[in-house]
């Protein structure tokens, strides 16, 4: 039998706090279904990803490469922080790099080099 790649389904299931049978109820499945999948003894297509992903409120690359319940993700960081403080705390995390993310206007401009 081929070896499946492996997903985070079962972590964002219950990340979420969410039974089998609940996800599968979003999802318009079987628990079973769930079941296999999380297990890795039936395959995900990407739309099964892309709705289970919206489920889960999360995206379809966070379900093959996240484990939401690791402390060494920085984004679960992020999703502690309140709503209303997200913009504070961006502003924050752009004064240590402050070319990560392009300013107004400067899309078409390339980064400036620093030499060392």
């Amino acid at each position: 039998m081929r070896q499946r790649r492996r997903t985070y389904l079962k972590e964002w299931r219950i990340y979420r706090n969410l039974t089998q049978q609940e996800l599968a109820s979003r999802l318009d499945v079987t628990h079973t279904i769930i079941s296999k999948i999380e297990n890795g003894k039936r395959p995900y297509s990407q739309d099964f990803l892309e709705a289970a992903a919206d489920a889960l409120m999360t995206d379809p690359a966070s379900l093959l490469m996240r484990d939401p319940s690791s402390p060494d993700f920085i984004w679960s960081i992020w999703e502690a922080i309140p709503e209303a403080s997200k913009e504070q705390a961006a502003a924050v995390l752009k004064t240590f790099a402050p070319d990560a993310v392009p300013q107004t206007g400067s899309q078409n401009k390339p980064p400036k080099r620093v030499r060392k």
